[in-house]
């Protein structure tokens, strides 16, 4: 009986180090929703793509107090805007990141559906200014340092990550940027078309355009950011990171940037692609450096 107590105990103890809890992100009235029929998709149960998204909430994994760092990131999975990579570039990423002494929230965010949405890119960038701004106002309850609040983000994601870092208000601004093979610019030229067009539409307008890409608003306030990216990326075009890097150097912006010449996109954590994996080594290096 006392060794099936302290079984008991010992999972619960230790279920506080897996995922916690998640936290919506809206309590009442969700803005800039409207009534629909979607319902919230699942593919894949073994490794989750979620799309229409209709209840956005912030999936928390917290380290063992043992090895907290006091910092804490959220993470921005990617998926073009039409669905979540949510445990490739979500929870894997953030269970990674516990094992390192790191918090880590998982933002499941709306997509800009025209169903569900009133003005449907203004939905992301208000589930992540949100999500920043509940982050760091649990922060003192998680051992989290409200001053080391960040964000991440993977493709899409990366440019819903780099849009929080450049049209924040002072409230929800990151303490830092983290860019995996990011999506920054919506300019012809080198976009990502499926986001552009599952963010801003088939024809946006050039104030449309201008206004998400996001080399264009870098400000001197703007987070100090970290880069990483591969030179044969098809599907999301290095310059993206190039320039963006451009522009926040000449903003006088704080930015370390990684090229790797092969492993193209969508790697993750890189481990099927052999010294791309060290990537994961050098934004620790980072952190602690910042």
């Amino acid at each position: 009986m006392r060794f099936i107590f302290f079984v008991l105990f010992y999972s619960f103890m230790l279920s506080g180090q897996a995922q916690d809890y998640i936290v919506p992100l809206w309590e009442d009235e969700v803005p800039n929703a409207k009534v629909s029929t979607l319902e919230e998709q699942l593919k894949n149960p073994n490794a989750r793509v979620i799309s229409k998204v209709i209840d956005p909430s912030l999936e928390v994994y917290l380290p063992s107090s043992v090895i907290n760092t006091g910092t804490m990131v959220m993470i921005c999975p990617g998926g073009g805007y039409g669905a979540l990579a949510y445990d490739k570039e979500g929870t894997d990423i953030a269970k990674w990141l516990n094992g390192q002494g790191i918090a880590a929230a998982v933002l499941k965010y709306r997509l800009p559906e025209d169903e569900s949405n009133q003005v449907p890119h203004l939905t992301p960038l208000m589930d992540a200014k949100q999500g920043i701004e509940i982050l760091r106002s649990m922060a003192g309850q998680w051992g989290v340092d409200p001053s080391k609040v960040g964000v991440m983000g993977f493709s899409a994601g990366g440019h819903l990550a780099s849009t929080l870092g450049t049209h924040f208000e002072e409230a929800n601004r990151p303490d830092f940027m983290i860019l995996i093979y990011p999506v920054v610019t919506m300019k012809k030229d080198y976009t990502h078309n499926g986001s552009r067009n599952n963010l801003l539409g088939n024809e946006p307008s050039k104030e449309l355009v201008d206004l998400y890409s996001n080399e264009l608003q870098v400000k001197p306030n703007t987070p100090t950011t970290f880069i990483l990216h591969c030179e044969d990326d098809l599907v999301v075009p290095v310059e993206n990171s190039i320039q963006f890097y451009g522009a926040l150097k000449k903003e006088g912006v704080k930015v370390e940037m990684h090229l790797y010449p092969d492993g193209g996109h969508g790697f993750a954590m890189g481990f099927q692609h052999g010294r791309l994996a060290t990537w994961r080594s050098l934004l620790l290096e980072w952190l602690k450096a910042i």
